[in-house]
């Protein structure tokens, strides 16, 4: 049997803790912080699947991780998906514009995480624009950093799909929807949208323009969210995975969209002149 490849982890001991124990409770105060949700949860046994997107911030943790834990606790309240699909911003530049890994592991201080290789490779046939690619993957963070907040709520049988984006438009959002749709359907699944908002900017001017941004994204209008990066210089790094994640939770049924928590850097370094804006936002059925 061929062995399957593993992905270290680029970013452990810099953007999350290095090792298992100092992960775990790192984790947990992100759960209990005053921006957090402010409990860890217990993940349900029976699956709601009343969620089915999620986005959710990559930043440092010590930065992000309490907003992130707000739509994770969601998460583990909903139940266990069989398979997470998480789509990324390319923020190296390496490999392919739309790159997926389609099959082996990533690996984390919490553990190996597998790739769910028949619905990778189901997205593969489907798609004109979307490459096997494992160089796009290996360096990028915005991906790997979801992972030990998954593991830490639902252990390692769960299955995931890594899809990095380095092209961000939205005909190549739409497409990318259309051939993830046709290879979900029916399945149990979540979608999350790995994504920062605003970057490198006043408090006061951050909190205004992601106020914009949140408001087109649960208003369902990727359109209009396009027009703020275009015209109003809107600086958040992921547009095109939550344009995706948009699309494909429409065409599942869902119309719900909820902010959960948003908050900046500078709520949590008390230093508001350059922050970076972070958002957990919830689609459900």
């Amino acid at each position: 049997m061929k062995k399957l490849e593993i992905r270290k982890p680029a970013v452990a001991g810099s953007f999350y803790a290095g090792d298992l124990k100092s992960l775990n409770r790192q984790i947990e105060s992100c759960f209990l912080h005053k921006i957090g949700p402010g409990e860890i949860p217990l993940a349900n046994i029976e699956r709601k699947n009343n969620i089915v997107g999620l986005v959710s911030p990559h930043a440092g943790y010590m930065y992000s991780g309490p907003v992130a834990a707000n739509g994770f606790y969601k998460i583990a309240l909903d139940g266990k998906p069989d398979t997470i699909i998480i789509l990324g911003p390319n923020h190296r530049g390496f490999g392919e514009d739309i790159s997926i890994m389609a099959e082996g592991k990533w690996e984390t201080p919490l553990g190996e995480l597998k790739i769910d290789t028949d619905i990778a490779e189901s997205i593969l046939r489907n798609s004109k624009i979307i490459k096997n690619d494992n160089n796009a993957h290996q360096f990028e963070h915005s991906i790997e950093v979801q992972l030990p907040f998954i593991q830490y709520i639902f252990g390692k049988n769960i299955k995931f799909v890594p899809i990095c984006m380095t092209r961000q438009d939205i005909n190549t959002d739409i497409e990318i929807a259309k051939s993830i749709c046709s290879s979900v359907i029916g399945k149990n699944i979540l979608i999350i949208a790995s994504s920062d908002f605003t970057h490198y900017e006043p408090q006061k001017y951050a909190e205004n323009v992601d106020k914009q941004a949140i408001n087109a994204i649960i208003e369902f209008n990727p359109k209009k969210l396009y027009d703020m990066v275009y015209h109003q210089n809107l600086t958040m790094c992921g547009p095109g995975p939550i344009t995706v994640m948009l699309n494909i939770c429409e065409t599942l049924g869902a119309k719900k969209a909820k902010l959960l928590k948003y908050a900046t850097s500078g709520d949590i370094t008390g230093m508001y002149d350059q922050v970076v804006g972070y958002a957990s936002i919830i689609i459900k059925k």
